[in-house]
């Protein structure tokens, strides 16, 4: 894997690819029933989204930060770890300077199937969101939708202009795309 410090583009590229892969494994995963590993997947798939878009807008989201050591944590860490103690503040950095509408909410989906993944549905709400499996089945779909839109819309474009976008994201963006449809519910 490329180092972000060194080749934020090649860095980007990887994350997106991961991104693209993990959330194809999440629908697998839920297409065999298994929904808190399709939970755990299409999490994994959110951070290194935001790996990517945070490695590719890095100088924009550094200038935003309010003291010295922020900004240091945000070029050494943020872009690598992407923690999930510290994803809702990144996912709000990214909506507010990177532009990309809704996603801080996106990101609070993300954390609450990552919460779903440990913890399982709660017929009584109190330790998940989630009543049902059906209900993360939702969130899981609806979420993988929001990453190939994502993809498609703010990052495949940067990644064409330098390069970086490959035969492999193409091929795993188009079999991404046919999973989803396959997913989508008939309309009458």
């Amino acid at each position: 894997m490329p180092r972000p410090r060194r080749d934020r583009v090649g860095y980007a590229a990887a994350r997106v690819l991961e991104a693209l892969l993990e959330s194809l494994l999440g629908l697998e995963f839920l297409s065999r029933g298994y929904t808190r590993n399709a939970a755990g997947k299409v999490f994994q798939a959110w951070r290194a989204l935001t790996a990517a878009i945070l490695a590719l807008h890095i100088d924009r989201v550094a200038r935003a930060a309010r003291s010295e050591e922020e900004r240091e944590w945000l070029l050494e860490r943020a872009v690598t770890r992407v923690p999930s103690t510290r994803l809702k503040a990144l996912g709000q950095l990214v909506e507010e300077h990177v532009r990309i509408p809704y996603y801080g909410p996106l990101t609070d989906r993300a954390l609450d199937l990552h919460d779903y993944q440990y913890h399982g549905p709660d017929p009584d709400a109190e330790l998940s969101k989630y009543r049902s499996r059906e209900e993360a089945a939702k969130d899981i779909t609806y979420l993988v939708e929001k990453i190939t839109g994502i993809v498609e819309e703010h990052v495949r474009p940067i990644l064409e202009e330098k390069g970086a976008w490959t035969r492999d994201h193409e091929e795993a963006l188009a079999k991404l795309r046919d999973v989803l449809n396959k997913h989508r519910p008939a309309s009458r």
